[in-house]
């Protein structure tokens, strides 16, 4: 074995319908102890606020709190949303937590794209790539321990402070997200590592992935060469029944995403730097329907171990070397969501890796 891939997995409070708020973040301990014992690496998380639609408001206090279950597990975020917090309240409980945590912290930042959750926060929208820029500025300098200040458009530190608890530095990593080919240049230009999903086909994601080396290029940004990306994963025994089991569960999340986000008013269509979320999330309303779905299976991980193995070899070819199985959509039970992580420790990261081996 030569390539030596890492796996994660992404987790979420989901399951069989009716189970309240706190059985739901039961499931989410329950897929973090199996993922852990099967040898995922990493659990990811992510945030959002005043829905149904995967509702963890604090991915970093989740990850505390699954930490003291998991000794050892990495966790990552999928995304902290940055312009709906203030970068000093993260950056002390980010340091916090990686006092209290024995693995490693991914953390990915974005800017977010519902409109919903921006005026609930009474955030302007057209603030969001600022806000986020100067966010990681503010992480750099604080997660080094040392001592700082700083004067930005939306965020000014008046006075020079130092983080405590002190970071642990060599466990945290930072990540941006990426949504499109323009966000991938710009967060090269950052001077932050890229943080891919499979919400589009292969030759997109590369593309991007070109986007965000020249961005980077231009910030003589150099990086530890994680390459992480998200794609969705339902398996089963055949491709027939793993493709099954997707539309009629991702459809079911693609409705609940295109409510949450708002998509039938096309809310972002007078919103700088969002305008072109409105073509996006009308395809996304095509994929609540059940037939529209198949499409979308192709290029993430739903179908047999011969399937999901020839989509992981793509993903790897275009350079992506931290992969997270993402099982966690909403609805789907948990002896869905654990035959899944188990198909694919067990018959397709051993390909790619000596720890699964």
């Amino acid at each position: 074995m030569s390539e030596n891939l890492k796996f994660g997995f992404v987790v979420a409070p989901v399951g069989e319908k009716g189970l309240d708020d706190g059985a739901l973040y039961q499931e989410v301990i329950a897929d973090c102890k199996l993922g852990q014992s099967l040898g995922y690496d990493s659990a990811w998380m992510l945030e959002h606020h005043f829905s149904d639609y995967f509702p963890t408001p604090s991915p970093l206090l989740f990850m505390s709190h699954v930490a003291a279950h998991c000794p050892g597990l990495s966790f990552g975020s999928s995304v902290i949303v940055a312009p709906w917090h203030h970068p000093l309240r993260l950056l002390g409980e980010i340091s916090m937590l990686s006092n209290l945590t024995d693995g490693d912290l991914f953390i990915g930042m974005g800017r977010g794209t519902a409109k919903m959750e921006y005026d609930a926060f009474n955030v302007n929208m057209e603030h969001a790539r600022g806000r986020l820029r100067e966010t990681l500025d503010i992480l750099r300098l604080g997660l080094t321990g040392d001592e700082f200040d700083y004067e930005g458009e939306h965020f000014q530190i008046g006075r020079t402070i130092r983080i405590r608890p002190t970071p642990q530095q060599d466990k945290i990593h930072l990540f941006g997200a990426i949504g499109s080919p323009e966000s991938a240049r710009l967060t090269g230009e950052m001077g932050v590592a890229p943080l891919n999903i499979c919400q589009f086909p292969f030759h997109i994601l590369e593309k991007m992935m070109g986007s965000w080396t020249e961005g980077a290029g231009t910030a003589d940004f150099k990086d530890e060469g994680r390459r992480p990306v998200v794609a969705h994963c339902l398996m089963a025994k055949t491709d027939e029944e793993a493709f099954a089991l997707a539309r009629h569960h991702l459809s079911e999340f693609f409705r609940l995403q295109s409510a949450h986000y708002e998509a039938d008013n096309a809310p972002w269509t007078d919103i700088k730097g969002y305008q072109q979320f409105n073509r996006y999330f009308s395809n996304l309303l095509a994929l609540s329907e059940p037939e529209n779905i198949d499409k979308f299976s192709a290029h993430n991980f739903i179908g047999s171990a011969q399937t999901v193995a020839r989509q992981l070899e793509a993903l790897r070819d275009i350079g992506f070397n931290q992969i997270m199985v993402h099982p966690a959509t909403v609805g789907v039970p948990r002896a869905v969501r654990h035959d899944t992580l188990r198909r694919f420790a067990t018959t397709v990261a051993p390909q790619f890796s000596d720890h699964f081996a």
